[in-house]
């Protein structure tokens, strides 16, 4: 079977069927149940302690063997301060408000609410699933930073996720240029990916914490991608 010829290839023949919008839809429906398949499994582990082993590893492969000090000079450890401080609740609140109240003068005060929406509800989300699981912040290393939550998932690396990638997705579709809507998202990729980083650097939380955080955000990003399109294809929102 020749899998480069639509006319052969049912698969194939069924997608070139579709219109692009649904297409896109299609693969975000996948990734989504991809992702809540992902963070399940992955709960499930840390609840029956399977990470513990690979947790400990990585943890403690970014510490000093001697004193359990974070790797690297006392720059460093300045800077993942000011990087993870990019996924609190209080800068990425003052960056929601901004981006919306750009939105709003920018004549899109439907995106701006819906933009709004969209990372307050993770908020909720991710507050919901620190309590549902109740998992102890790491007590193998020295922590560098303040903490009170519980630590599944990584609050910092969820929200991140959910504000930097949807406000990052919803500037992409404002603009009309590639390089602008690749500039939008790499940026917001990139910020996830360090915020969590820096989250299990400074003691704070365990590796798969992160990773659930991530997976977490990126699944109602995700989400919100796709029902803007829908509601951006009914006029809902500009």
């Amino acid at each position: 079977m020749d899998a480069g010829n639509p006319g052969r290839n049912p698969l194939l023949r069924f997608l070139s069927w579709l219109g692009s919008h649904e297409r896109s839809v299609l693969f975000a429906g996948a990734a989504i149940l991809l992702g809540v398949s992902l963070f399940a499994e992955l709960a499930d582990q840390v609840v029956d302690g399977g990470t513990r082993k690979l947790d400990h590893a990585i943890l403690l492969s970014m510490r000093r063997p001697g004193d359990l000090a974070p790797l690297g000079p006392p720059w460093l450890q300045e800077g993942a301060r000011d990087i993870t401080a990019l996924g609190g609740v209080t800068v990425l609140t003052l960056l929601t408000a901004g981006v919306c109240t750009f939105l709003a003068l920018d004549g899109r005060r439907p995106m701006a609410l819906f933009a709004a929406s969209s990372i307050v509800s993770g908020l909720l989300l991710s507050t919901l699933l620190k309590n549902l699981f109740q998992r102890p912040r790491p007590d193998l290393v020295p922590v560098a930073v303040y903490v009170t939550t519980a630590s599944f998932p990584s609050g910092h690396s969820m929200l991140s996720a959910v504000t930097y990638l949807t406000l990052g997705a919803l500037l992409a579709r404002a603009h009309e240029g590639r390089l602008l809507k690749a500039f939008f998202l790499l940026t917001a990729a990139l910020l996830t990916l360090l915020i969590g980083v820096s989250r299990v650097y400074l003691g704070v939380h365990w590796p798969s914490d992160v990773l659930a955080g991530w997976t977490a955000g990126a699944v109602w990003s995700l989400f919100c991608w796709t029902l803007a399109q829908y509601l951006q294809r009914r006029r809902g929102i500009n």
